[in-house]
């Protein structure tokens, strides 16, 4: 079956954040085993505390057989490894700068002090450390880390430098879901890139200012196929695409289990047949090979087929999809809460929010600790506009109110970090800050924040 679908090779045209872009569809048939994520090991025996090291460096990676490419990593030549922790624990993450240029290191979603975010203010210069400590605080989720360099974040994570952040809680392992990392817990980060002839990566950004790879990655693995046994297989799915959205499926359009987005479960399992992802969104799906028939399938992007999933006879009994995975209780604002507007429009490569681009000498919203507000996020548009903006709050999980005046779709009704508007849209959001300091909010689209679409906003 998955041979005919792959028979339809040649130029197929992929739809992508409203644009059109020829793309080679790839040879899964032949393809490479998909690289998993190497899990970090925790260095403190404490089981309350977690210690990392994360060495930021330079190397070079094998994406296309023949000739080696220069990337950037960490703990490694591209992409890193996943930092597993747990609420409740004590965490220290050193962060050693091998690079020959400045960085930083964001944790995209975590709730955590403004001086422990990672943000454009803890840059961490070449051959320096940044040590920061925190408490986790906050249930079950998928998150992810990459820099957040001013004027630089584009280019950084566009070479490699991103990895992903596992939440485990209580709730999580009572649920009884697929928790064998690398066998039926697979991490999928998914990336376009370009290569010139040389092999090198190609970052070069449009007349629209963003880079629009025409190669997919997952994991940094290019025409990639995994291994999978008859058993329900959870699939942690991170859009790590600078600019580019992604609707997921499957190549025989069967059901899957949405369990998760951004912020952590949904209270219940969502049945979908497709997902939408703009960049910086995750989701977390079940999908269940134990009574299919079949001894493959392909994971699409809208009409190209990026891995081949492969489909074993041998057969496990050891999860189950639960009826309900958690409780979610809303956000409560206090009688008259404080509402901000947030009108986001762009010129090609540039941006603005509220009519200003970013400066990093100025405070531009003042906000209460432990008050819950109402922001509201308007998509202006703007010359050479094509599609939407990812808008991106960072010390927060905030939960969506509206969508253009009508209640959120239940994939969004669980808390994000991360939310897409498009074009006219207008998105309500219910937010709260448990934690102090200065923080950013910007559009998702790393060219587009890199060029000042992007704001921030003190705690206390």
């Amino acid at each position: 079956m998955l041979a005919s679908i792959l028979a339809l090779a040649g130029i197929v045209f992929l739809l992508v954040s409203g644009r059109y872009f020829p793309r080679a569809q790839p040879d899964l048939q032949n393809g490479n085993e998909l690289k998993i994520p190497v899990l970090l090991q925790d260095q403190d025996p404490d089981p309350d505390m977690a210690e990392f090291v994360l060495e930021a460096q330079s190397g070079q990676t094998n994406f296309l057989g023949s000739v080696m490419t220069d990337t950037l990593g960490y703990n490694g030549s591209y992409l890193g490894p996943v930092l597993r922790i747990r609420k409740g624990e004590k965490v220290t993450i050193r962060v050693n700068n091998q690079l020959d240029f400045p960085t930083t290191l964001h944790w995209h979603g975590l709730v955590v002090d403004g001086e422990q975010d990672g943000g454009p203010h803890q840059g961490i210069q070449p051959g320096e450390s940044w040590n920061p400590t925190f408490t986790v605080d906050q249930a079950a989720a998928t998150l992810w880390y990459h820099p957040h360099l001013l004027g630089d974040t584009a280019d950084q994570v566009y070479y490699g430098l991103s990895g992903l952040i596992y939440i485990d809680d209580e709730n999580a392992d009572q649920l009884n879901l697929p928790q064998a990392y690398g066998q039926n817990d697979i991490p999928l980060i998914v990336q376009d890139r370009s290569f010139n002839r040389d092999g090198s990566l190609a970052y070069r950004t449009s007349m629209m200012g963003v880079a629009a790879g025409d190669t997919l990655l997952i994991n940094g693995t290019i025409n990639p196929y995994l291994n999978v046994k008859k058993e329900p297989v959870r699939f942690r799915i991170l859009n790590a695409s600078n600019a580019q959205n992604f609707a997921f499926r499957l190549s025989d359009n069967s059901r899957f289990w949405q369990i998760a987005s951004d912020g952590g479960f949904l209270e219940a399992p969502l049945i979908r047949r497709s997902i939408f992802l703009a960049p910086g969104e995750r989701a977390e799906v079940i999908v269940d090979f134990s009574k299919t028939k079949r001894s493959d399938v392909a994971l699409m992007v809208g009409k190209s087929a990026i891995m081949a999933i492969r489909i074993s006879d041998e057969k496990t009994e050891t999860s189950a999809i639960p009826e309900s995975l958690t409780d979610i209780e809303p956000l409560i604002e206090g009688n008259e809460p404080r509402t901000r507007v947030f009108d986001l429009q762009s010129m090609g490569i540039s941006g603005t929010i509220n009519g200003k681009s970013f400066d990093m000498n100025r405070i531009d919203e003042e906000v209460n600790l432990n008050e819950t507000e109402i922001w509201i996020i308007r998509n202006r548009g703007g010359m050479m506009q094509t599609g939407g903006h990812p808008f991106h709050v960072h010390g927060t999980q905030f939960q969506i109110i509206s969508r253009n005046g009508r209640p959120p779709p239940p994939q969004e009704q669980g808390y994000k970090d991360t939310v897409f508007v498009n074009i006219g849209e207008e998105v309500a959001i219910r937010v709260r800050f448990t934690h102090a300091g200065l923080f950013m909010y910007h559009c998702h689209i790393l060219e587009h924040e890199d060029n000042g679409m992007m704001g921030q906003f003190r705690v206390s």
